[in-house]
């Protein structure tokens, strides 16, 4: 009998591609999480503390709610990773805070729904690409709907684009991208991570990766910000 062979990408089209708004308007889409070069903060990512990443949009004011859909499909698996799903977000809101919890019904979120992530559990599910495998893409998926849905907190990604199809009046998207560094090799550098958008000579505090790899956040006494040194800030030989 023949193995299944993993792909070394997701070849299915992510959500955005499968559902038409009814109406033309699009919903533009913002976020600190994301630098100017387009890299997701490792804050949001398994490596660091895996919050979720704050949102902001602007789009049309008929909206009655709004529906989440985050996909990687860069991942090496025959459908793309679904990393955050969500809906019933008020109409009136135009933005989510970050580091929203980890439940169906988060507090603070009103009607709000988180469904189930890849890894089976509800919201957020924290970046975390193969090692070597290249920079992953992100995609932020946000779709205005025409009605409150009323459905199981388990539903499918399948099944919820169906729902998708019937009640979306505008969609946009953003994108974000994010590569795995080295567990050894690599402190967190702003072509990888995004992670250095921060005032020239700020201390960064390590995350919980960093201090098992034995080595601190960069701070002042790292003279290339790249030596590996232990958390308190002794740079070690190379």
């Amino acid at each position: 009998m023949a193995q299944h062979k993993q792909p070394a990408h997701s070849g299915a089209a992510i959500t955005s591609l499968k559902v038409q708004a009814s109406r033309p308007a699009a919903i533009a889409m913002t976020s600190p999480a994301i630098d100017a070069d387009g890299w997701l903060s490792i804050d949001h990512a398994q490596a660091g503390d895996e919050t979720s990443p704050p949102l902001s949009w602007s789009g049309p004011l008929e909206v009655v709610t709004w529906a989440l859909v985050v996909e990687d499909p860069d991942a090496p698996r025959d459908e793309p990773v679904v990393h955050w799903l969500v809906w019933n977000i008020p109409g009136a809101w135009t933005s989510l805070p970050a580091g929203l919890e980890k439940s169906a019904h988060p507090r603070g979120g009103h009607d709000l729904v988180q469904g189930l992530n890849t890894g089976g559990r509800p919201g957020w599910l924290g970046m975390a690409p193969p090692e070597g495998h290249g920079p992953h893409r992100y995609y932020f998926q946000l779709f205005g709907l025409d009605r409150r849905l009323d459905l199981a907190e388990d539903i499918p990604l399948v099944e919820f684009v169906n729902v998708l199809k019937g009640a979306t009046i505008a969609k946009g998207e953003l994108v974000g991208r994010f590569e795995t560094p080295h567990p050894t090799l690599d402190a967190p550098s702003r072509a990888r991570t995004g992670a250095y958008g921060r005032e020239e000579g700020a201390t960064r505090s390590p995350t919980e990766a960093e201090r098992n790899a034995g080595r601190g956040g960069l701070d002042r006494d790292d003279p290339d910000r790249h030596a590996p040194h232990d958390p308190d800030g002794v740079v070690r030989p190379g």
